[in-house]
């Protein structure tokens, strides 16, 4: 059936453009490549395009009908990596609403199998993957991201514990250098909290996804397992209390490490960093990020200047 008019075309009532205008919540089961293998993922989807202040709507059947293009697609064809799949929905998009500008978030769940670090037991772990992509007529940007879990110990309630365990000790006649030998040798106690780190990048070169997985699990006190038997728990609990750490550590941490393991990356390349803890002893959770370009946090870490302007993730993309 032909309808006679395009409502989507007319003119508004109010003159004003809308930044962004889509659907959210698309979800689909794509193939991707995530450590050498092409496997298949859960993913959602959001897709967006601007909007002319002279246009009344976008068609949003067309979005629906670009996910099922370019997965069908990419089924047939070799699995690309989220970043770039995102890219290839963004420009499909840009071509098919005549838009000046796309873009595309997906986020997809990824089974990973792991050995716990003492029995080797076998255990599967989920992280999310995410890829950005915003398309203009001359160029597109994209993002490659991660979430994986691990947990903090906290060290302010560690030390704590140290000093009022040093001050115990000596009451009960011990000297100083034995008080100081037992308190180095035993684990002191504090209260954990439960992490999701998530850490993106965007730039031209290749960023595997896999080590930023790495990245984010190792900025915090532990990485955690699904299955654990005893040996496997004692391990995590010693090495989280040996390594205690803020949700700002975590966060420093990572950017530290993204400029140690790609050394180079330009200085117009983006990177966001958060952490969020989710409290054992207090009803509130706990939060940090720090986002902007990788010429900002160098001027940091390495020049030890204070920038205190961050670019933020919408700024680098309209760039």
């Amino acid at each position: 059936m032909e309808w006679e008019n395009d409502i989507q075309q007319t003119i508004p009532g109010v003159h004003v453009s809308l930044s962004r205008v889509g659907i959210t919540g698309a979800e689909k089961f794509i193939r991707i490549r995530y450590k050498g293998k092409e496997n298949i993922f859960y993913s959602e989807m959001e897709l967006y395009v601007d909007l002319s202040p002279k246009q009344m709507g976008v068609h949003m059947s067309r979005f629906s009908n670009v996910v099922n293009e370019v997965v069908d697609e990419i089924v047939r064809q070799e699995a690309l990596d989220i970043e770039s799949l995102a890219e290839k929905v963004s420009r499909r998009v840009l071509e098919k609403q005549r838009a000046v500008r796309s873009e595309v978030n997906i986020r997809a769940k990824c089974v990973v199998e792991k050995q716990t670090p003492v029995s080797h037991q076998s255990t599967q772990e989920i992280y999310n993957l995410i890829g950005i992509a915003v398309s203009t007529e001359e160029k597109t940007k994209k993002l490659i991201g991660v979430e994986a879990w691990g947990m903090n110990t906290c060290p302010c309630a560690q030390e704590m514990v140290r000093t009022n365990s040093r001050e115990r000790l000596l009451a009960h006649g011990f000297s100083e250098e034995e008080t100081e030998k037992v308190l180095g040798l035993i684990p002191m106690a504090s209260h954990n909290q439960r992490g999701k780190g998530s850490l993106l990048i965007g730039a031209d070169g290749k960023i595997r996804a896999e080590d930023l997985v790495g990245i984010v699990e190792a900025s915090m006190s532990s990485e955690i397992y699904d299955l654990l038997k005893r040996p496997d728990e004692l391990y995590v609990v010693e090495k989280a209390h040996s390594r205690p750490r803020f949700v700002e550590d975590s966060v420093r941490e990572m950017l530290s490490m993204v400029l140690e393991r790609y050394p180079n990356l330009p200085g117009d390349a983006f990177v966001l960093a958060k952490q969020e803890n989710y409290e054992g002893i207090h009803s509130y959770d706990v939060f940090a990020e720090r986002y902007g370009t990788v010429e900002e946090i160098r001027k940091e870490i390495q020049g030890r200047a204070h920038v205190t302007r961050h670019t933020s993730i919408r700024e680098w993309l309209d760039w």
